[in-house]
């Protein structure tokens, strides 16, 4: 089920990019220069992109919403408890230095006193 959201927000995502990428600028915004140049343009066709844009993006915060609950109530799937219980059984890893002997390690760095 989660699978099957993600997957549908993943899909809205990229609606909703190409919705944005297909609509005129606006003229607004730092782009401008204080002038509105596009104050005459199509405004249906704007006016269906706009509303798309903003349904899309409505999708989006109510499937993440969906996905967060039935990730919080664990019902979501099965596949996360197989993979905890295998995390459960693998052994810790020893830690790091502790098989070296201090013996082992040398004392000073050798250093080259050759000249070249």
């Amino acid at each position: 089920m989660i699978t099957l959201l993600i997957i549908l927000v993943i899909v809205f995502c990229i609606a909703i990019g190409l919705f944005i990428l297909v609509q005129n600028p606006k003229g607004g915004g730092l782009a401008t220069g204080g002038a509105s140049s596009n104050m005459f343009g199509v405004q249906r066709t704007g006016d269906v992109l706009e509303k798309g844009t903003w349904t899309l993006m409505g999708l989006i915060v109510i499937v993440s919403l969906a996905i967060t609950v039935i990730a919080k109530s664990g019902t979501g799937s099965t596949g996360s408890s197989k993979i905890d219980s295998h995390i459960e059984n693998v052994p810790a890893p020893a830690p790091i230095g502790s098989n070296a002997s201090p013996s082992a390690v040398p004392a000073t760095p050798s250093t080259d006193t050759t000249k070249k």
